[in-house]
């Protein structure tokens, strides 16, 4: 594997409608204050998730992952699918036995008493495991360990089970002090279950300032006999629209050796990324607002020192004039002036693509896009030649 650093940065400006997509625990737009103006805001949550829905839809499920707390019911389904003979009870028992062997902590439901992060093939290794009895700790985490799918790779595991990280802890110390053991069983006996997430997103913030709305409804009783009979509710619902600002990036060198070196698999996964992320949307209060946008501008740079945001362009909030035509271009031109103002103090991007829907808008130094498509090509075969 070559030492040098590779990253891949996305940029988008991307308008949204009157809207609600990522709401608060009050029911209200999220919001964040940046260069003293509140701004619209989409956490990186929201648009993870909805990438990894966009994942499920597009990618085969051998290289996806699942998130829950019924990973002992995922991995005795997996076991069914390898032994038909068992019943679902006697695969489960399985699983949990396993499962518990491992040093994860089950509740009386069979349940994890959090979230878990496990990929396809993690799970069909581990029911495997359960079916072939093996109990050793070490062995079971190495596991769940190996085999890690793409969006475990890219978004990261955390392990939130206190007495799981407790117990491998302890296990790791105990290991370092062992005498006369070959380094096999060192690096079995110090296996961690978090995963590093070799991609980064930015919570998206609107470009320019922003006022929370309030949209005031009613509903009536159909089989009302009143001849007059007013509302039978009365509610509102908080919404903004905004011009966004959209970062993500990614350690292409650290998700190429997650993916164990393979260059198909790895380049694969990456246009799946850019696309996801380009195209996805969370979908909240999306039946009352059918916010259904997709980008007005998208720049993707591969660059070899680090990744570098351009939200600094919009420090200053966009402004505009009622004669002037929304937020749009004056966020491409800005967006395309901070790509040239960083060179000053980073280097230059290895090669850069662009995308605009809006005419007029050129970027000096990188390759205009005419279509998504020709732009996932042309950045595919350069993240061929360059792992």
């Amino acid at each position: 594997m070559s030492k040098e650093k590779l990253f891949l940065d996305i940029h988008v400006i991307q308008t949204l409608p009157p809207s609600n997509i990522n709401r608060d625990d009050t029911g209200s737009p999220k919001t964040a204050v940046y260069g003293g103006v509140r701004r619209a805001r989409v956490s990186s949550q929201a648009w993870k998730k909805a990438m990894r829905d966009y994942f499920k839809d597009k990618a085969d499920n051998g290289y996806l992952g699942v998130r829950s707390k019924r990973i002992v019911e995922y991995v005795a389904k997996k076991i069914l699918e390898i032994d038909k003979t068992l019943s679902f009870e006697e695969a489960e028992k399985k699983s949990l036995e396993a499962f518990t062997s491992a040093g994860f902590t089950i509740t009386e439901e069979n349940k994890l008493p959090t979230l878990f992060f496990l990929g396809d093939r993690q799970a069909g290794d581990f029911a495997r495991a359960a079916l072939d009895k093996i109990k050793d700790a070490s062995t079971l985490r190495k596991i769940i360990k190996n085999n890690v799918s793409i969006d475990i790779a890219l978004f990261g595991r955390m392990i939130a089970d206190s007495k799981l990280n407790e117990k491998i802890k302890k296990e790791n110390e105990k290991g370092k002090k062992k005498k006369n053991i070959d380094n096999e069983e060192k690096e079995e006996s110090r296996i961690n279950l978090n995963e590093d997430a070799s991609s980064q997103i930015a919570h998206a913030i609107s470009t320019h300032g922003v006022q929370t709305e309030f949209d005031y409804f009613t509903a009536l009783d159909d089989l009302s006999k009143d001849a007059n009979p007013g509302a039978a509710m009365i509610d509102t619902i908080e919404y903004n629209s905004s011009t966004l600002y959209r970062y993500g990036n990614v350690a292409l060198h650290e998700f190429y050796h997650q993916m164990k070196e393979n260059k198909e698999e790895t380049q694969k996964a990456i246009i799946l990324f850019v696309e996801a992320f380009l195209k996805s949307l969370p979908s909240g209060k999306i039946n009352s607002f059918a916010n259904q946008t997709i980008p007005s501008s998208v720049v993707v740079s591969l660059r070899k020192d680090r990744p570098v945001s351009l939200v600094s362009a919009f420090e200053t909030p966009i402004k505009t004039k009622i004669s002037q035509e929304g937020y749009v271009n004056e966020s491409i031109e800005a967006m395309f002036k901070e790509y040239q103002k960083i060179q000053r103090f980073v280097d230059k991007p290895e090669i850069s693509f662009y995308l605009n829907l809006s005419e007029g808008h050129i970027l000096e130094g990188a390759k205009e896009e005419i279509n998504l498509s020709d732009l996932l090509n042309d950045l595919g075969k350069e993240i061929n030649n360059r792992l």
